[in-house]
């Protein structure tokens, strides 16, 4: 896969209050660069073996900010946390625990949760989300900064979902009276809609490429 070549044209025509996430579980280290030089500075990868690879060989690029957007096994996790400034796929309290125990510093997580109840997504279910997040609040390690969803792929009702997700993290924010400023949500295929509907985190990848 190659950048496409309007890439920095295409980076113009998102909203500037936006964070591009770009998806990099199709590209290696030099696809990387190639996104670097047209201004991206965020990465996330959802395999744990291609992460270590990827930030090993990244280094030198003291100013990239990495995101894990897939899903984290507990058992992983201490490989993980103190490379990463992101966690979007917080989803069990045996995770918390793991990073708890590892991470040096408080980590910056989007809780991800299960709009569509789906079994073969991950994600903590919707209507457990908000008493998920409070136990959360007592782990010093874990800083919730927000929520994180899937779509339905295929589904033609993108939009609804995306608006679940905001409606559920404005009630949240009510009930337990804090703040959760972040919506990661919205892929290549759905962005638009994502945006439409508060998305502050965008995980692109098809589209930032051409075949």
């Amino acid at each position: 896969m190659q950048v496409r070549k309007d890439i920095k044209e295409f980076i113009k025509t998102l909203p500037s209050d936006i964070t591009l996430v770009a998806a990099t579980k199709y590209i290696d280290a030099i696809g990387i660069k190639e996104l670097y030089k047209a201004g991206i500075k965020n990465y996330g990868e959802n395999r744990v073996d291609a992460f270590l690879s990827k930030y090993e060989s990244l280094q030198d690029y003291l100013d990239i900010h990495w995101h894990f957007i897939g899903h984290l096994q507990h058992n992983k996790a201490k490989n993980v946390v103190n490379k990463i400034e992101y966690l979007h796929s917080l989803d069990s309290l045996k995770l918390a625990n793991e990073i708890e125990k590892y991470r040096l510093s408080p980590l910056k997580v989007f809780v991800e949760v299960s709009i569509n109840l789906e079994e073969s997504k991950n994600g903590v279910p919707y209507f457990e989300a908000e008493e998920f997040i409070k136990k959360l609040l007592k782990f010093s390690k874990i800083e919730v900064i927000g929520l994180m969803m899937m779509t339905i792929k295929a589904s033609d009702d993108k939009e609804n979902q995306f608006h679940k997700l905001s409606e559920l993290r404005d009630q949240i924010e009510k009930d337990l009276n804090i703040k959760l400023p972040y919506l990661s949500m919205g892929m290549s295929e759905d962005y638009l809609l994502a945006i439409k509907e508060k998305a502050t985190h965008i995980r692109l990848g098809r589209i930032l490429f051409e075949e």
